[in-house]
């Protein structure tokens, strides 16, 4: 016996007895061809009653070849023929024997071969050339004969039906361990069972059906229901067990299910029990009395199924682990890809869905909730989308959608975060940003495609955060573009092809130069100037902006060391560092690191950062920067008043220096000479105690109003271009003379 503790998964097997009124018991059909009509009656008078293996004989009639084939065309569960050979033709019996194994490709129907004219076909040669049960000549086939060769080639049938029977259950079970990922995988390894199971034990197909509960193929946690069905039984599947007409039926498969354990009998019940705990029953009602061979048969039986069914539960674990988010119990990526392999016509829209602001969520709240967020917005789309429409998480934050257009659209989607949700019992609005593509007929592959769905997220993050955006030709060139300059510039950054400028910094007042600013430029390898505002913002994206900047800094302090060393001491270094640079974890010890490597004094050294860098973590950004100052490393605000800060925001940064920006200088916002902006921003200077730099001053107006708002130093073209290292040099020389 073999036993389980618990019920994930049962299965059961049903006998043939239904609330319907009994069917009558199977019958052999016997097709009789032969162009003479007494051969047909005296035929039937000599067979009249008989009996075969529990069976009677339902006889068929065919007057000629032609009707011989479209009877056994009709029938397929004929058993025997009794065949004429000279019919419309001398050959025509035997023309049909070609057909029927040849075209037709049936090798069960046995053929027991009648003449009356011998000559025509030579006994020997004939069963030679033909797959021919018996041949008689009219003449001898008395009753007694004609009763034992129909016997024979009935007995012959149902061997190689049962054979034919295992072989097709064998191979439904075999492809059915290899189909588990599908829906219909374990409804076709209950289909082969049901066939085995016929077979073993003589009882028509459709005399057993098959049962499940707590099943790994979706039911789960459901009460029994109707798995696979044979035959009549067919318009069961799907049924719970309490739905089953026959109350017979309903109670022994109940009994099954409760007693787990093998009971033979009257009454067959076998169970099964699977290593995780999940278990099958069977309950198979048969005819007749189970033989011994019957018993070591079915143990035999027993053992098998038990074995195959713990790999179909082993491996539809292994494949829900591949293909399922353990989470949200949606399709994973691996199985969203299939699907979208495998998709109709009728879907002609991918989306791809990505929650604004959900790593915040994680960081400021906690992962459980952040886990609690998921499922609610899981839930809505599966509320939202009919069963049609294909819906998987397929990233951290993001769901992947796949349907029709009337239903995947951005109206839809975006009605799935229109209402707060309920989370933990806290009301949150959500937003969420949307790439969708729209698929033809071209069949290309889900990973290209997910692709460009992946092109037209990025492309809404960055420029309609909140929106959906649907992909474009146009984004995927500027993607390859990207990447293309992405790889140039890695070539570039290893071959040193990436170089530092130095624009001097006067103090406005005597026109001395007192710093410089590094500014990092690119050459290609065909001498081609690519500008910073283009690839820096790829830099920082793709993360190679850290390695860089960090060489930034060495680059610059070593010019400085170089610059003291040259009798130039007391300048300082200003440098920009990028926000993704500043936001990591060691961005402070390496900083210093560096600066004591060189021997930088306190003061020397001033790092510039955008006002961008404010909606982080202001208080980790606090700490951050009392870190650098208290280096004695300088902190300056870079472009000031272009960005997101606020005056409380200035205040808590407890920076040294603001830069203005060169827009207010000698931009589109001083036309005219108005400095307004440029004057506010000073007054906030004073009043903080900040030290000022004035970028982009082009002419002595320029720098004539700014020294009188009271501005100390300032960088443009008026006093010097950005340079080498070696005109920089220069530049000292011939200012001081």
């Amino acid at each position: 016996m073999i036993t389980s503790e618990t019920d994930e998964e049962l299965m059961s097997f049903l006998g043939e007895r239904d609330a319907a009124p009994a069917v009558e018991k199977p019958r052999w059909r016997v097709l009789i061809v032969d162009d003479e009509p007494d051969v047909h009656k005296a035929t039937e008078i000599a067979l009249s009653g008989v009996v075969i293996e529990g069976r009677t004989v339902e006889f068929l009639h065919a007057y000629s070849a032609q009707q011989a084939r479209l009877c056994v065309e009709q029938h397929d569960d004929l058993a025997v023929v009794l065949l004429d050979v000279v019919m419309e033709t001398p050959d025509a019996g035997l023309q049909f024997v070609r057909y029927v194994r040849e075209e037709l490709g049936n090798h069960a129907l046995r053929v027991i071969l009648r003449t009356g004219q011998p000559g025509y076909a030579p006994e020997i040669d004939t069963i030679r050339a033909f797959d021919i049960n018996d041949y008689k000549t009219k003449s001898e086939l008395t009753r007694v004969r004609l009763f034992t060769s129909l016997t024979v080639a009935v007995r012959s049938y149902w061997q190689i039906h049962q054979l034919e029977a295992n072989r097709r259950g064998l191979e439904m079970i075999v492809a059915a361990s290899t189909d588990l990922s599908q829906p219909k995988g374990l409804q076709r390894f209950a289909e082969g069972i049901v066939t085995q199971l016929c077979a073993l034990l003589s009882v028509p197909e459709e005399g057993v059906v098959c049962a499940a509960a707590n099943s790994s193929d979706g039911h789960s946690g459901e009460s029994p229901y109707i798995l696979a069905a044979a035959g009549r039984y067919s318009q069961w599947i799907g049924m719970s067990l309490a739905s089953v007409p026959d109350q017979r039926v309903r109670v022994e498969l109940e009994r099954s299910l409760t007693d787990r354990r093998h009971h033979f009998g009257q009454t067959t019940r076998l169970f099964f029990s699977a290593s995780d705990g999940g278990s099958i029953a069977a309950f198979v009602d048969v005819d007749h009395q189970l033989s011994n061979v019957d018993l070591e048969l079915l143990g035999l039986f027993c053992s098998n199924i038990a074995v195959a069914f713990d790999n179909t539960v082993l491996l539809k674990r292994i494949s829900d682990l591949a293909y399922e988010d353990s989470l949200l119990k949606l399709p994973n990526r691996n199985s969203f890809v299939a699907r979208i392999n495998q998709r109709g016509p009728e879907a002609d829209v991918l989306a791809l869905i990505d929650i604004d602001g959900f790593a915040d969520i994680n960081s400021v709240l906690d992962q459980e909730f952040g886990d609690a967020v998921l499922k609610a917005v899981a839930q809505r789309l599966r509320e939202s989308f009919s069963t049609a429409v294909e819906i998987a998480r397929i990233g951290n934050d993001v769901f992947g959608i796949l349907g029709a257009h009337d239903e995947v659209n951005t109206g839809a989607i975006e009605a799935v975060f229109l209402s707060p949700y309920e989370i933990v019992g806290e009301k949150l609005r959500l937003s969420a940003t949307t790439g969708l593509l729209r698929l033809d007929e071209d069949r290309e592959k889900a990973v290209e495609l997910l692709k460009n769905a992946s092109i037209a997220l990025k492309q809404a993050k960055s420029f309609n955060r909140g929106k959906a955006l649907y992909f474009e030709a146009a984004h995927a060139a500027a993607a390859r573009a990207r990447m293309q300059m992405l790889n140039r510039l890695r070539l570039s950054f290893s071959a040193e092809r990436l170089f530092l400028v130095y624009q001097p910094v006067v103090e406005l007042t005597s026109g001395r130069i007192v710093g410089a600013e590094a500014l990092l430029r690119w050459r290609t390898e065909q001498g081609e100037f690519i500008p910073p505002d283009t690839f820096i913002p790829i830099a920082e994206q793709s993360g190679l902006m850290v390695p860089i900047g960090e060489w930034v800094v060495r680059t610059a302090l070593q010019f400085q060391r170089q610059l003291a060393l040259s009798g130039y001491p007391g300048l300082r270094m200003a440098i920009n560092v990028s926000h993704v640079q500043f936001r990591e974890p060691d961005f402070v010890e390496k900083l210093v690191s560096i600066a004591r490597e060189f021997g930088t004094l306190p003061g020397m050294l001033e790092i510039e950062l955008t006002e961008s860098v404010a909606i982080d973590n202001i208080k980790l950004i606090v700490k951050k920067l009392t870190a650098v100052r208290g280096a004695g490393i300088a902190v300056s605000i870079d472009d000031f008043g272009t960005g997101y800060s606020s005056l409380n925001i200035v205040r808590q940064l407890n920076v040294d220096r603001l830069k203005i920006d060169r827009s207010f200088i000698s931009g589109a916002e001083s036309r005219d000479g108005n400095f307004s902006i440029a004057g506010i921003v000073l007054q906030l200077a004073a009043q903080l105690g900040l030290k000022t730099v004035a970028e982009g001053i082009e002419t002595e107006e320029q720098r004539q109003r700014v020294r009188a708002m009271g501005c100390t130093d300032g960088q443009g073209y008026l006093f010097a271009k950005p340079m080498t290292s070696d005109d920089f040099i220069g530049h000292l020389r011939n200012s001081v003379r």
